[in-house]
């Protein structure tokens, strides 16, 4: 049989393709919460998307969304960074601290989901959220009991480590939420 003579319309193929991009963006997006590279997820998605679909064809989107995508997963990254450093480090953390409330950040972000599983979406993102601050607190406080210090360093280590876990995921997503909607927006518009 010769396919050569059916005329499909291109739409039909970009516009899925686009919305299909678009739910992937948010998915990866959302692994942000866990204390994963969502953001720079949604920078690759994007890129293959645009070599998939180059601008200069009629449809699809550019370099330039690209560029900017990833320029806010940066951004993301820098404020996420930190926002929890320093929220450790502005209470006299030491460096131990503040490596170990990075490693209790991430597993308590993954307790967090499996806890929070039962509520769908909002209790997993909450939970998240709180596990992955609350495994923060608790890296930075074993931090400064490894190291010696007394009982109200260590929890104004942790209280920082909380604290700065919690903006600087909130201000990762939010940059991502920026780089999800430019790439939206450049696709459809």
């Amino acid at each position: 049989m010769d396919f050569s003579s059916i005329d499909i319309d291109p739409a039909w193929v970009y516009y899925p393709s686009a919305l299909l991009l678009v739910a992937l963006c948010v998915v990866a997006w959302f692994t942000s919460v866990f204390t994963l590279p969502g953001n720079w997820l949604v920078v690759v998605l994007a890129a293959g998307f645009a070599w998939l679909f180059p601008e200069e064809a009629g449809r699809g989107i550019g370099w330039i969304t690209v560029g900017a995508a990833a320029v806010f997963a940066l951004l993301g990254e820098v404020i996420e960074f930190a926002a929890g450093a320093a929220g450790a480090a502005k209470q006299g953390a030491s460096k131990r601290a503040v490596v170990l409330s990075l490693v209790g950040a991430i597993v308590g972000s993954v307790a967090g989901v499996m806890v929070g599983t039962p509520v769908p979406v909002i209790g997993s993102f909450m939970m998240a959220l709180l596990g992955g601050a609350g495994g923060a607190f608790a890296g930075a406080y074993l931090g400064e009991l490894w190291k010696g210090r007394e009982e109200d360093a260590r929890v104004a280590a942790g209280q920082g480590a909380f604290v700065g876990k919690i903006w600087g995921t909130l201000g990762k997503l939010a940059c991502g939420a920026v780089g999800v909607a430019i790439i939206a927006v450049s696709a459809f518009f």
